[in-house]
């Protein structure tokens, strides 16, 4: 066999590896939230909405929840105003809150045709659409830092609606209280939120980091799995800060509520969403249910009979 012959094997070994994969995740919804590095750089960025395109291509149910921070300071500093920030939460005058739409709306569409070029319908709209993410005012430790929204409801029906008829939900963080002000809502708060209201199986973000580690500064106290209640041990007991506390956090929350399993992923990675939902590899951070340990247990004891393989 020719060498040319082999490398045709091979693809085709990558392409029979994914099948049951593509069985298992058939019209199943998965929530992929977008942002950090993967989305400053151009390359990845046409990477990651390849990865997504091809999901929603093979039989998935992708949403992408889009962020835009990085974007929103650049043009804040363009007219002359400084980027603020409270425990990591952006101060957001009546201003800041102009431009955070702005771009926001700006990035949602170049994500819309990025997708569309590639021969996907899909279909950019913020939290205000059809009232799909209603909000409170969020204080910081008790300081007001403006049109920064704590999420209290989320209306799925608009994106029922869009995946039945075949689009590719594209969301931006923006959303209104009671009074019809709108609110500049995290990101992560935005993705895990509307993963728990579609009830997906799977929620996904792409950070600038490879995942969870017990110690950032001991790169072999790297976390490939955990449970929620492990999780929460390491929130409880200190050992999770910075950035990482609220992202773990709404993590074991989606998890807890009905989203099968998260992922903490590093953008940075070429198509680490394709291996980490095509493949066995161990890529990022995983979070699971409690019931993982049961199960893993019974697995090796003979016992597991096969009936909640769906938490794998």
């Amino acid at each position: 066999m020719d060498k040319d012959m082999q490398e045709v094997l091979k693809k085709a070994e990558v392409l029979i590896e994914a099948l049951p994969y593509i069985q298992k995740f058939n019209r199943k919804i998965i929530v992929v939230k977008y942002g950090g590095s993967a989305m400053s750089n151009e390359e990845l960025q046409k990477n990651v909405i390849k990865d997504v395109t091809l999901l929603k291509l093979v039989g998935f149910k992708p949403i992408i929840v889009h962020g835009g921070g990085r974007e929103i300071s650049r043009w804040v500093g363009k007219v002359g105003k400084e980027a603020k920030f409270v425990n990591g939460l952006r101060v957001t005058d009546g201003e800041t809150m102009e431009i955070a739409e702005m771009v926001l709306g700006r990035v949602n569409k170049q994500l819309v045709t990025m997708v569309q070029e590639l021969g996907v319908k899909a279909v950019g709209l913020s939290g205000k659409d059809g009232g799909m993410i209603r909000v409170e005012k969020k204080y910081s430790d008790g300081q007001d830092i403006g049109f920064v929204g704590e999420i209290t409801e989320v209306c799925p029906k608009i994106l029922y609606d869009l995946l039945e008829k075949d689009f590719l939900p594209i969301v931006a963080p923006v959303g209104l209280d009671d009074g019809f002000h709108t609110y500049n809502i995290n990101a992560d708060d935005a993705a895990c939120a509307v993963a728990k209201a579609v009830g997906a199986d799977k929620l996904v973000f792409l950070t600038d980091i490879e995942g969870l580690y017990r110690d950032i500064n001991d790169k072999s106290s790297f976390i490939p799995r955990i449970t929620t209640s492990e999780a929460e041990e390491m929130i409880a007991g200190g050992i999770i800060g910075g950035g990482m506390l609220p992202k773990l956090g709404n993590c074991t929350s989606a998890v807890k509520n009905g989203v099968n399993k998260v992922h903490i992923l590093d953008g940075r990675i070429p198509h680490c969403l394709l291996l980490v939902i095509f493949t066995n590899e161990f890529v990022g951070t995983m979070i699971l249910r409690d019931e993982y340990k049961i199960l893993t247990a019974k697995r090796l004891t003979g016992e597991y009979d096969g009936k909640n393989d769906a938490i794998y």
